[in-house]
C-alpha cells in the first residue's frame, strides 16, 4: 500500500517577504465569496419583488430576504482580507449597528421592516449602517481589483440611500437606481466566483509585517 505525498505549497514572494497560502486561506475565501452570493441573490430577489409585484404580502417575504442578506454580509465581512485592520472593524462594527437597529425596529414598528424604514427614511441612521458597511466592500473591491461594477456601486448605493433620506429623489429614480443596484451586485458577486482565490488573499507577507509593527508597539 502506498501513499500519495502532498506537493509542497507554492511559495509567493510579497512585498516583505515569501509566503504561502494555506488551505484555511482558501476556504476563507470561498466563505467570503459564499456570503456574497448569498447576500446579492436575497438582495435581487428582494428588489425584484419591490420593483415588479406590488402585493402588500410581499412584507413578510422580504424580512426573511433582509434577514439572509444581513447575516451572510456579516460571514463575508468577517472572512474578507483587508490590510488595515481598523478598517476591517469599522466596517463590522457598522454592520452590527445596522444588523441591531434592523431587530429593533422589526419588533418595535407595528409595519414590517421594509416599510417602516421606506416610510420613514430617518431610520436609516440606524439600519443605514449596514449598507454603510458594504459599500466598504465594493470600495475595497474597486480599489484592489479595478472592477467598473463595485465603482458604480460605491457611488449609487449612496446616492439612493442619501436621496431618499432627504427626500431629493422621485419615486420612479429611485426605482431605476435600486435596479441598477440589485443587479451590479449580482454580478459582482457572480464575477467573484471565477476569480482567482489567491487574489482574494492578497499578499500576506504586508498581513505579517502590520502585525509586527502593532506587536511591536505594545
Amino acid at each position: 500500500m502506498t501513499t500519495q505525498t502532498l506537493p509542497p505549497p507554492e511559495v509567493y514572494q510579497g512585498q516583505f517577504g515569501e509566503f504561502t497560502i494555506t488551505q484555511s486561506d482558501r476556504t476563507g475565501v470561498i466563505i467570503y465569496r459564499a456570503g456574497l452570493m448569498v447576500a446579492a441573490l436575497s438582495f435581487a430577489i428582494g428588489s425584484a419583488l419591490v420593483l415588479l409585484n406590488n402585493n402588500p404580502t410581499i412584507f413578510t417575504t422580504l424580512t426573511l430576504l433582509y434577514t439572509c442578506f444581513s447575516l451572510a454580509l456579516g460571514v463575508s465581512l468577517f472572512t474578507i482580507h483587508i490590510y488595515m485592520v481598523s478598517l476591517h472593524r469599522i466596517l463590522q462594527i457598522f454592520w452590527a449597528i445596522g444588523s441591531i437597529a434592523s431587530v429593533i425596529l422589526a419588533i418595535l414598528s407595528s409595519e414590517p421592516l421594509a416599510l417602516t424604514v421606506y416610510n420613514q427614511p430617518v431610520t436609516l441612521f440606524g439600519v443605514g449602517f449596514i449598507f454603510v458597511a458594504l459599500t466598504g466592500i465594493y470600495f475595497k473591491e474597486a480599489f484592489c481589483f479595478n472592477r467598473l461594477e463595485t465603482k458604480i456601486l460605491t457611488l449609487i448605493v449612496p446616492l439612493l440611500l442619501l436621496g431618499h433620506l432627504v427626500g431629493i429623489l422621485p419615486t420612479q429614480a429611485e426605482s431605476v437606481l435600486l435596479g441598477i443596484w440589485a443587479t451590479l451586485f449580482l454580478v459582482f458577486a457572480l464575477r467573484k466566483t471565477v476569480q482567482a482565490i489567491p487574489a482574494d488573499i492578497g499578499d500576506k507577507s504586508v498581513f505579517t509585517y502590520l502585525k509586527e509593527q502593532r506587536l511591536a508597539k505594545v
